[in-house]
């Protein structure tokens, strides 16, 4: 482990971000290098100050942490991420996961639990709070499950099945999101994690593929 872990804070409630700052600055090997309270501020401080560890809020406005990450891995920036989050449900999780999370945290237990996340994330380890340990187990489960065979529909979560039917009823990613009060961002970043996990490849792959699956949808 490096004698400094450099990190970036992105969350849009500057009194969390602030408490965070003082308790992760608390460990003599953790430093914090910058702190962003947008999407897009934060992808600009990540690309220009190179951060170990990336800390994001999923839910953040003009870019989510999904759509940051996203934009990351497209640009090979090696930062490691940890995602904060209200959210416990498993759609979100493995949709964080897909992108290569290290550690998911909740937000109700983040004061508690950030310095833990980071130093396992440092040390190459993932970290999830507690209570998302069964998500984590599950995963396992389905990659062994569906490891070495072709994706199917059956690896997408019900949430991304949802967006797929949608796409099925050829429903524009703006409308999409506006069914699921969604932004419509965050959908096209739905519909790039549906082509990574069913191997489609191509500006029409996903509609084609979501046209001859509608029965099973």
């Amino acid at each position: 482990m490096a004698s400094e872990i450099r990190i970036t804070v992105a969350d849009d409630h500057p009194i969390l971000r602030r408490g965070l700052r003082q308790v992760i600055e608390e460990d003599p090997k953790l430093v914090v290098i910058g702190e962003a309270g947008d999407g897009e501020s934060a992808l600009a401080q990540i690309d220009h100050l190179r951060p170990d560890i990336a800390v994001l809020d999923i839910d953040m406005p003009k870019l989510d942490g999904l759509a940051i990450a996203t934009e990351v891995r497209s640009r090979r920036i090696p930062v490691r991420m940890v995602f904060l989050t209200i959210h416990a449900g498993v759609d979100l999780f493995h949709a964080a996961m897909d992108l290569d999370a290290r550690a998911y945290i909740l937000k109700h237990s983040a004061v508690l639990e950030i310095v833990n996340g980071l130093l396992a994330v440092a040390a190459g380890q993932h970290y999830v709070s507690p209570p998302l340990t069964t998500h984590l187990l599950n995963r396992a489960r389905q990659i062994e499950t569906f490891g070495g065979s072709e994706p199917k529909i059956a690896s997408l979560t019900a949430s991304e099945r949802h967006i797929l039917r949608l796409i099925a009823n050829n429903r524009s990613s703006k409308q999409i999101g506006d069914e699921l009060c969604l932004h419509y961002r965050t959908v096209e970043n739905r519909r790039t994690l549906i082509c990574q996990k069913l191997s489609l490849h191509g500006n029409n792959a996903l509609l084609k593929f979501a046209l001859e699956h509608k029965l099973e949808l």
